[in-house]
């Protein structure tokens, strides 16, 4: 089997417009959640995001294209672009290099925007340009026309695990020699009416309006709910002989990795399913130490305290420091793997833990080592980053830096 690394990073959300910007602030400890402006939220519950301002498509992307893209792909267009960039390919072989995108729900403003056209106007005044739009894999569509990327092109639409199972699908490609390189891309904006009101009316998000700098608090005994955000989050994966050729920059190997399903209930978490997904990054990894997770970590009563009970189980006594960046940025639901694949590796790149930020509260059931407040220097050599989603849908990944 082919080894895979990681040759390119790109990451786009509301505490950053690149990767240096946002991993800088996220390392701060400071929070993107704020009142949403996307649209009018004055007759809702939950008021407030991790929305992206100071966004413009038009620096990337010609025009008259935007409109024919959705927010999200949009986003990714840009990490993408970052990442691509970043890993400095001089020619190459268009079918040697692929795409793995994902999102856990898609355009889902322009499905809002186009339903309501319907309704009020008519079926003939729908755009054109709306299911292209709204379909998840039209983001990797997208990206490979941009970048003739001509290899496997995939789409993982799993929920908040999506972009981690992307991340997945990808190694798996080049392991089998399917292709040398794939960009995996991760994206997801879902902040309108109909996804705020929608997670809203399952008490899924925290109702902290008043105080959103604190409103995502992942594993903190007060935490009401998950903060959504908004991003995208890009990560060039390749045949480690191919980078070793042409000199490329490396930041990690990919050296395990772990899917799994609850089978136990639509929205409710199982600790099985997270505790096998772990174990089976670890088996493939050869059960190395891990120097320190990025948790799934949603601020949710139910995530948090199960997250925990399943790390326990996995790594007995020797858990080490956990962190979620949930807190900075909210939750991006299926760009939330990519992001924090992008996060955990710079984390690693730079040798500092991330803070979870808002830990004020104790919580009984929740007692780890989460790097409370305040990021933490550290050696770190091996990281895991845990994603999971509604349906039971789990993924791991297990990153190290090379020898």
């Amino acid at each position: 089997m082919n080894r895979v690394v990681v040759t390119g990073l790109g990451m786009i959300n509301s505490l950053g417009l690149d990767k240096e910007t946002a991993f800088k602030n996220i390392c701060e400890g400071k929070t993107g959640v704020k009142k949403i402006t996307l649209f009018d939220v004055t007759d809702f519950p939950v008021q407030i995001a991790a929305q992206i301002d100071d966004f413009n498509p038009s620096l990337f992307i010609d025009g008259k294209e935007i409109k024919k893209l959705d927010r999200f792909i949009q986003l990714g267009i840009k990490a993408a672009k970052d990442a691509i960039e970043e890993a400095n390919f001089g020619e190459f072989d268009p079918s040697e290099f692929g795409v793995s995108s994902a999102a856990g729900i898609g355009g889902l403003p322009n499905i809002e925007k186009n339903s309501n056209t319907c309704l009020e106007r008519g079926p003939r005044k729908i755009s054109p340009f709306f299911i292209p739009s709204a379909l998840v894999n039209m983001l990797g569509g997208v990206i490979s026309i941009n970048h003739n990327l001509k290899g496997p092109n995939l789409a993982s639409v799993t929920a908040c695990a999506a972009s981690t199972h992307a991340i997945c699908e990808a190694a798996k490609t080049i392991m089998i020699g399917e292709a040398k390189a794939m960009l995996v891309v991760g994206a997801e904006s879902a902040i309108c009416p109909v996804g705020i009101g929608g997670f809203a009316s399952m008490k899924a998000l925290s109702t902290r309006n008043d105080d959103p700098e604190h409103a995502s608090r992942p594993f903190d005994g007060d935490r009401d709910g998950f903060v959504m955000g908004e991003g995208a989050g890009a990560l060039v994966l390749e045949d480690y002989e191919s980078a070793k050729a042409r000199g490329a920059k490396i930041y990690a190997e990919l050296i395990g990795f772990g899917e799994t399903g609850d089978a136990y209930h639509i929205t409710s978490p199982s600790q099985d399913g997270p505790q096998r997904a772990m174990q089976k990054a670890l088996k493939m990894a050869g059960n190395v130490k891990v120097d320190y997770i990025n948790a799934h970590g949603t601020s949710t009563g139910a995530n948090d305290k199960n997250e925990t009970a399943a790390l326990k189980a996995v790594f007995g006594d020797n858990i080490p420091p956990v962190s979620s960046t949930k807190g900075q940025i909210g939750h991006c639901l299926g760009a939330a793997g990519a992001l924090e694949a992008v996060i955990s590796i710079m984390a690693m790149h730079q040798n500092i833990i991330p803070p979870t930020i808002n830990q004020i509260t104790k919580d009984e059931e929740c007692d780890l080592d989460y790097v409370p407040n305040q990021a933490r220097k550290a050696n770190l050599s091996v990281i895991m980053s845990n994603s999971f989603g509604f349906g039971g849908t789990n993924g791991s990944v297990i990153f190290k830096k090379l020898d």
